[in-house]
């Protein structure tokens, strides 16, 4: 039996669309968007943590044509395994973020050309930007590569 604790991969959960922002309300070159999700929004069985309060969301979008830039942030607060002693403990979860959105192109697949500065890109399509993958992109990155719930932790065996 795989321990679930120990998986690090994050796998692309299918879009939830209460959680798309639909670029085609931003209005002008630049737009504000906060929203606060429930807890229930980001329960999966294969993530490192569990989130405890519920997620906020707040970032300013820019335009530029087809692309949108967003600089923002996500808030709220994990549940960790300690990797020595296995015990849950709070962790501040989230982080800033800024990324652009490129609109993934008709019969696009696979590999994609970037232009320099364009290394923080991620893509969008059918008009809307998928938050819940963003979130939990920056859930995942917020949570440390060895979770300790005290740098005194003694593990499971304390001697």
């Amino acid at each position: 039996m795989v321990d679930r604790r120990r998986q690090r991969g994050l796998r692309r959960a299918p879009p939830n669309r209460l959680m798309q922002f639909d670029v085609t309300r931003v209005r002008g070159d630049h737009d504000r968007f906060e929203k606060q999700y429930p807890t229930t929004a980001f329960e999966a069985a294969d993530q490192p943590y569990r989130v405890v309060e519920p997620v906020m969301l707040a970032f300013d979008v820019t335009r530029d044509e087809r692309r949108f830039h967003l600089v923002g942030g996500v808030r709220t607060s994990l549940e960790l395994a300690c990797s020595r002693c296995l015990e849950p403990y709070p962790w501040p979860g989230g982080g800033a973020f800024d990324l652009l959105y490129l609109p993934k192109e008709p019969g696009e697949e696979g590999e994609r050309e970037i232009r320099d500065g364009d290394f923080s890109a991620a893509v969008y399509e059918n008009e809307a930007i998928d938050l819940g993958q963003l979130v939990r992109e920056q859930l995942f990155l917020a949570v440390p590569m060895k979770p300790l719930c005290a740098e005194s932790c003694k593990g499971l065996c304390p001697l």
